[in-house]
């Protein structure tokens, strides 16, 4: 599988699309191939100011309904941590998988269940990580992995503590935290990632969209799956 090829990405360099472009043609001319519509890729161009001015472009209806959501912020403790060193603490690291596995669990859509190791990994090495630590009353009820890379923001991992997590809008919330990092450290886009588009789209994202190649070796199963 040939997963995840980007077409004509804002995100991507002209090179960068012309090599994507040079395998999707690729797999497109061998028969053998199938060529799928992928998940659309969300993300924010950071072409703002201010959350304000980011607000100012959504409907009157919808920014009253963010900024109500975004009420529940002052009700947090918000930490924001480089990835490294802060992380090399056991019970930190066991908290923040099983939020991980929380989300995993309710999720929708389950792609590769990642492993502790991998977390532990990703959150004590200097890697360019920025984590953002979301707690209610001293307990940790969820956070956000991301990293900077190309001059953009990139969510990668999040954990919630259900319910509270959607008791105090976490989803949104933590959006807008995001944003608000990309703003003060001048980055060219946040990108959100696959998953939940409609919620995404609601708050303000744009799109961009890819191609999954899938290579079937059983020749009749080909033939069967090939007009599906």
């Amino acid at each position: 599988i040939v997963k995840d090829l980007p077409l004509d990405s804002p995100l991507l360099s002209e090179e960068e699309n012309q090599s994507s472009k040079i395998i999707l043609d690729t797999c497109s001319s061998d028969k053998r191939f199938l060529v799928l519509d992928g998940q659309a890729l969300a993300y924010v161009p950071v072409d703002f100011d201010t959350i304000d001015d980011y607000l100012a472009k959504q409907s009157k209806l919808r920014r009253k309904d963010l900024r109500k959501k975004l009420k529940k912020k002052a009700e947090l403790e918000i930490k924001e941590e480089a990835t490294g060193a802060y992380f090399n603490q056991p019970e930190l690291l066991d908290q923040m998988y099983a939020l991980y596995l929380n989300v995993y669990e309710q999720s929708k859509y389950h792609f590769d269940k990642l492993s502790f190791a991998f977390f532990k990994d990703i959150l004590t090495s200097q890697n360019n990580g920025v984590v953002f630590l979301y707690f209610s009353q001293s307990k940790l009820i969820g956070y956000n992995i991301c990293f900077v890379h190309n001059n953009n923001l990139i969510d990668k991992y999040v954990g919630f503590s259900y319910p509270e997590a959607r008791d105090f809008n976490l989803y949104f919330i933590s959006w807008f935290v995001n944003l608000e990092y990309a703003i003060k450290h001048n980055l060219k886009n946040y990108v959100a990632g696959w998953t939940d588009p409609e919620v995404k789209a609601y708050l303000g994202a744009s799109f961009t969209l890819t191609k999954h190649a899938v290579f079937i070796r059983n020749s009749i199963l080909r033939k069967i799956l090939t007009p599906f």
